[in-house]
């Protein structure tokens, strides 16, 4: 099974098999023969060369101080002190009103992450601009990208609607990541880490510098492994990042090449209650009884994919006002998960009877073959007053769902390599937008962000049935921001957002789309101390498609539209600096999540909560640097009581938790031979909190995804 977080990856349908088109077999050689295509986003050049990648890659998705938008920021040097091998979503579990699980409850592998209650399908994921939740269940499976962190040179994560971006409709945050700058200078790094769970990580990475003052080429290999907390929880994750760089006087062309392949034993299973109070670490996963009466668990109950992106962009300064960018990308995903499956009816698998049997023992595979690719594009104009980007992007997704069984105790008519079922879905996905900053006064500043987007879908399975639906929305954005003074700001915006159903919601039969209305009226204090940001937000959707805290027969989360719903919060993040050696980093998030008038199966329950939306959430980060080269964290996490449901059964109550984490790090400039010698250690949980972060419901009955107890990790990273 899946976690509730993810969606599945591999669904489970019959139907037609789409053929690839020769147009996508062209973009791919087109990408990767040429490897090095481009990259896109408007960009604020002065008249020299660029200097930072962060005014080019992201300045179409990302937001200032000065835009009237809810955010906060990460960037590299705050990732390294705990990038020791765990996934993002663990890395941002300390930002406002974020939630994050793990299935294998370590933080490697199968992670999940919750913005306002938002599950992942409802955070557009963004790499450089360009989409990376999956198309079709509109899921971001981390796991694909093993050490990703290690190539992140900052990322944004924008709460609500946030402003316009590429890909499927931001429902509860968006997440933009930007990767590698360009190093001037030639550079390499190679670091380690182990700990807990016999979890490690390796990961080289070089650069060549700026050639000739034009030309740079810098790479990553990576590899991680661990058993995880829970029973045969394993992952073998490895990965690959590679970027070709030219800088010229009004030109930026950047080409990417990165990817990873995963092996993780399944996990996703969750456990009873009873089994979490004497056995929290089982693993039902791959169980059978084999013909003696001998339990077993068959040792390939795995998750294998593999997924290759290729990025090139191209950014060009026109002159001091204008310039404009172009995108194209393409995504290679193929893979299966294996399971045994005890007595399984062979009529289902496409087996003739084997005289009087009906069934038999058997290992299937489900296959996901896709391919994804398609551009982006920006002009951006800039003087004295005002700032305007127009762009928009085209995508396209193929996909091919089929079965294979592998095994089977009565094998019938059966031949290697038969498919029991084969499906296919294409989803095509165009948008435009405008966006505006106008500097009315010194003081006053008008927002303004108009996007049109058009989803096509279609889709022929036997769970979906025969899908053809054509969506067209207009999301219109706007808000204010007042500067009293250097100090002070005060900002209020309005978004709407579309939102068109995933796969999985189709099998539920008559779904509609989702439409949200979200206001934020904030407020920002910055001095040399002290930092503050605080906002009220409501959130007013129509046909939500809430989860109902239930999975389907291969693991993903079903939904359903509940007519009216909201959610009404208060968020609080500051940045306190007591002396040079103590800092304080506090937030909160207090809030209510509604469903009005909720109706199941007829019967209505009135206004009850929105499944899997803890009430309060709280962060807080202590920093002490008694030198300069060596920092310890305290940082502390709570997560208040939520329910699995929207009916609020007793039974479907998660408790509260509170966890403690201790990251110490070292740092050593020697002057010879290294630049930099890092030493990091990370105890998680030091207070050994045993606590649940993520379940389900299977009908009444609440079965629970445990985290780990206390546990460690520690590295060494040398640069050179």
């Amino acid at each position: 099974m899946k976690t509730i977080f993810q969606g599945t990856k591999v669904l489970s349908c019959k139907g037609s098999k789409v053929q690839k088109m020769s147009r996508t077999k062209s973009i791919f050689f087109l990408l990767s023969s040429g490897l090095f295509t481009l990259f896109s986003f408007a960009q604020e050049q002065d008249s020299t060369k660029v200097n930072k990648l962060d005014d080019v890659l992201v300045s179409a998705v990302r937001v200032t101080s000065k835009t009237p938008v809810t955010f906060s920021n990460m960037d590299k040097k705050e990732i390294k002190f705990r990038n020791l091998g765990q996934d993002i979503p663990v890395l941002m579990n300390y930002l406002p009103s974020v939630v994050t699980t793990s299935d294998a409850g370590g933080g490697i592998g199968y992670t999940g992450i919750r913005v306002r209650g938002s599950d992942a399908t409802r955070v557009n994921v963004t790499i450089n601009g360009i989409p990376y939740n999956d198309a079709e269940s509109q899921g971001t499976f981390w796991v694909n990208m093993p050490d990703f962190a290690s190539s992140v040179e900052s990322l944004q994560l924008q709460r609500g609607v946030g402003t316009s971006t590429n890909g499927s409709g931001a429902f509860g945050a968006s997440l933009n990541m930007l990767t590698d700058s360009y190093a001037s200078k030639a550079n390499g790094e190679v670091s380690g880490s182990f700990g807990s769970f016999n979890s490690q990580k390796q990961t080289v990475k070089f650069s060549t510098g700026l050639l000739n003052d034009h030309f740079e080429l810098a790479g990553r290999l990576s590899r991680i492994k661990s058993d995880g907390y829970v029973d045969r929880a394993s992952s073998d994750l490895k990965s690959y990042f590679l970027q070709g760089t030219y800088v010229g006087k009004t030109t930026l062309i950047k080409a990417l090449v990165f990817g990873g392949t995963e092996k993780t034993y399944q996990s996703w299973n969750g456990i009873d209650e009873e089994t979490l109070n004497t056995n929290r670490t089982f693993n039902s996963a791959g169980m059978y009884t084999d013909e003696n009466g001998n339990v077993r668990f068959y040792d390939n109950e795995t998750d294998n994919y593999q997924q290759d992106h290729y990025q090139l962009h191209w950014s060009e300064s026109v002159s001091d006002k204008w310039s404009t960018n172009l995108a194209f990308h393409y995504t290679k995903g193929k893979g299966y998960y294996e399971n045994y499956k005890e007595d399984a009816d062979m009529a289902e698998y496409g087996l003739l009877p084997v005289g009087a049997v009906t069934t038999t023992d058997l290992v299937r595979q489900k296959w996901l073959d896709n391919d994804f690719y398609g551009t982006t594009f920006s002009v951006k104009y800039k003087d004295e007053k005002l700032d305007v980007i127009f762009g928009g992007g085209w995508n396209k997704y193929e996909g091919d769902h089929y079965g294979k069984v592998i095994w089977a105790r009565y094998a019938s008519q059966s031949e290697l390599g038969d498919h029991y079922y084969d499906d296919f879905s294409t989803k095509t996905d165009g948008n435009i937008f405008a966006k505006a900053n106008y500097q009315f006064t010194e003081k006053l500043s008008f927002y303004g962000d108009l996007q049109y987007r058009n989803v096509k879908y279609k889709a022929n399975s036997a769970e979906t049935g025969l899908v053809d639906n054509n969506f067209n929305f207009f999301n219109p954005k706007a808000g204010l921001n007042y500067a009293f003074n250097e100090k002070n700001t005060l900002y209020f915006s309005y978004a709407r957002a579309n939102r068109e159903p995933n796969r999985t919601d189709y099998e539920g039969g008559n779904v509609k789309p989702e439409k949200l209305n979200d206001f934020e009226l904030g407020w920002r204090f910055n001095s040399e101390k002290f930092q503050l940001n605080s906002n009220f937000y409501y959130m007013a959707y129509k046909d939500q498609l809430i989860l109902t805290g239930t999975l389907d027969d291969v693991g993903s989360p079903i939904r359903a539209n509940t007519d009216k719903s909201y959610r009404l919060g208060f968020e609080l993040d500051a940045t306190i600096k007591l002396s040079e050696q103590f800092i304080i980093r506090p937030n909160f998030t207090l809030s209510s999540n509604k469903n009005v008038d909720l109706a199941v199966d007829g019967q209505n329950y009135g206004t009850t909560k929105i499944a899997y939306s803890p009430e309060v959430i709280a962060g807080n980060i202590i920093v002490y640097s008694p030198l300069q080269s060596l920092h310890i964290s305290l940082l502390q996490k709570y997560v208040g009581e939520q329910y699995m449901n929207n009916i609020e059964l007793p039974s479907a109550k998660l408790a509260d938790y509170f966890v403690n984490d201790l990251n110490v790090s070292y740092e050593i400039k020697p002057k010879s031979v290294f630049k930099s010698i890092m030493i990091t250690g990370l105890v998680n949980n030091i207070l050994d909190k045993k606590y649940v972060s993520n379940g389900y419901m299977w009908d009444v009955y609440p079965y629970y995804y445990p985290q780990a107890g206390i546990n460690f990790l520690a590295g060494l990273t040398l640069k050179f």
